[in-house]
Order: C-alpha cells, then structure tokens, then sequence
C-alpha cells in the first residue's frame, strides 16, 4: 500500500497517511473484502488520488523548487523487478509523474509499475476498462517522452558516484567537472524553511567549484557526508555533528556522466528519516567561522 501511494503523491508523509486511512477503513469494514488485495489497492489507490488533488495547490504555491520526499528503502520487494521498481521511485521518474494528472498517475503507476490488469485497475480508480485504456495511452506518452534517451545500468552508476564522492572529499574541482556533463544541473528544495539555492545551478565549471567550496565548508563545521542509495540511484544523507539529518543528495546519471544533483533540505520532508538537524544554524555556523578566518588572515 506505501509502494503504490508513495509513487502517487511522492511524498512520505501522505503516503503514510494513506495507508493509515486505508487501514482504518479495512478494520472498520462491516463484511470483511472477498480480496483484501484488491479491496487494501483500489482504497490507497483513491485516497491517494483525493489527497494529490489537494496537494496539486499547495505545490503551485510551494516557496522555490519542489521535490519529491527523499526515500531511502522501498518495502515493496520483487527481486525479479527489482531495477525496474527502483526506476519507478527515482527523483526523475516522479517528476515526470507530476507531469500527468491524478487519473493518469495513478493507472499508470497500478498498470506500468505493479502490473494491475485492467479490471483491476477500473476497479481502483472508479472508471471503465476503455477509459483506463486511454489514460494509459497518454500517461506512457507523456512519460516516454520526457525520459532520457539513454540511461545507464545499475553498476555504472554505482561506481561514476563513488568516484564522484572521492573527488568531492578531496576537494578536486577538475575532477568533479570531468564527472558531470556539460549541462549538468544542481536543483535546490528547502521549501523556504531551510538554506537553499536561489537558482538552478548549470553547467559543469559552476556546479563543480560550488560543490568543492561548498564541501569544503561542512567539513569545516563537523557535517558528515553518508553515502547512501537514495530513491533507488545513488545519493547520499548530510548529517550535523550531532547525526541529525541536514539533507539528502540524489545523483541522475546519464550517458556516463552525472547529469543531475537534486538536494531536499526542507524539514518537513526529512523527518521519516530521523532527527532533523538546523540547517540554519549550520550555514550560521559556516559564516562565522569565515568571518573569524577573514579577521584573523
């Protein structure tokens, strides 16, 4: 149920919530459902759709860049899916779903990704077969077309992020830039209630030398860097010197290099993650200590 309403709303809080009501409606139920699995699906699959027609406002209002919730493990396991499940989950693959309408998404995401047949899914979202059909039609379209051309494989991107994070912990600017592409894009989300960046960082000289200095500075103030997979493509958790979460990094990989940083500090997206950290009173901290390095140079 998390699975499907996390890749709906693409946030963990409300899918979490989504599944809560969900549950609460199945206990309640006076008959117990023929098919808890289709009763438990076609629930989370309509409160989700109720909840994203709400949040579809809040988002146009939101302060700065919006980012899906960074998620870190998805309960749903198919070993046998298991690549194509991750895709499903990636910042770039909930993006483009926000893209599609409620309808849209949510076929999509119970016939493409967890393989709903029709009924099942006419069922779930209260329309017909053919009106299914054709929702399914132009969801793939609009998801085909803003997806890479070329995407690389599983190991590839596991070891252009290693080498990526060896460079960033030395500090090597050339060596970060010859790791991005050309075009390669840093995207900021603090939801205006954490440090965030004004704009969209492009291109691979500009992105490389914030990221050396900008690294260079959280070490200086104890921030640890953990690598870790995040939305199933190799990102990373920042962490104060107190291991509280600051924000998550996730990488895009294309065509052999990183094509995309996407950075959630925004506290209210971090807190399934555990302690969150003052993002504030670190880039505080961060002043200070260059102002006292100024005084004292």
């Amino acid at each position: 149920m998390f699975s499907i309403a996390y890749r709906i709303l693409g946030s963990v809080s409300e899918a979490e919530d989504a599944v809560q009501e969900t549950w609460l409606r199945y206990a309640s139920a006076p008959n117990p459902p023929v098919s808890p699995k289709a009763f438990l699906s076609a629930t989370v699959t309509r409160i989700s759709i109720d909840v994203l027609r709400s949040a579809r406002v809040r988002r146009e209002q939101y302060v700065g860049e919006w980012l899906p919730e960074p998620l870190l493990a998805d309960p749903y396991e198919d070993p046998e899916r298991s690549a194509e499940l991750a895709d499903s989950v990636s910042m770039a693959a909930l993006l483009l779903l926000e893209r599609l309408s409620p309808l849209e998404r949510a076929v999509f995401v119970l016939r493409e990704v967890f393989g709903f047949g029709f009924p099942e899914v006419a069922s779930a979202v209260g329309r017909s077969e053919a009106a299914c059909r054709q929702l399914a039609v132009r969801a793939r379209r609009h998801m085909a077309e803003g997806r890479p051309r070329f995407e690389a494989d599983r190991v590839e991107r596991e070891e252009l992020a290693a080498r990526f994070f060896d460079a960033l912990q030395a500090g090597e600017v050339d060596g970060l830039r010859a790791l991005l592409s050309a075009d390669a894009q840093l995207v900021g989300d603090g939801g205006g209630k954490a440090p965030q960046l004004a704009r969209t960082v492009v291109g691979a000289d500009h992105v490389g030398r914030l990221l050396a200095a900008y690294y260079g500075m959280l070490l200086d103030v104890d921030v640890t860097c953990e690598a870790r997979e995040v939305n199933g493509s190799p990102g990373a958790v920042f962490r104060d010197r107190d291991g509280r979460v600051l924000f998550t990094w996730t990488l895009d990989v294309l065509d052999g290099h990183i094509q995309t940083i996407r950075s959630v500090s925004n506290p209210d997206k971090l807190g399934h993650l555990g302690p969150v950290g003052d993002g504030w009173g670190v880039a505080e901290e961060i002043k200070d200590r260059r102002r006292e390095e100024r005084r004292t140079s």
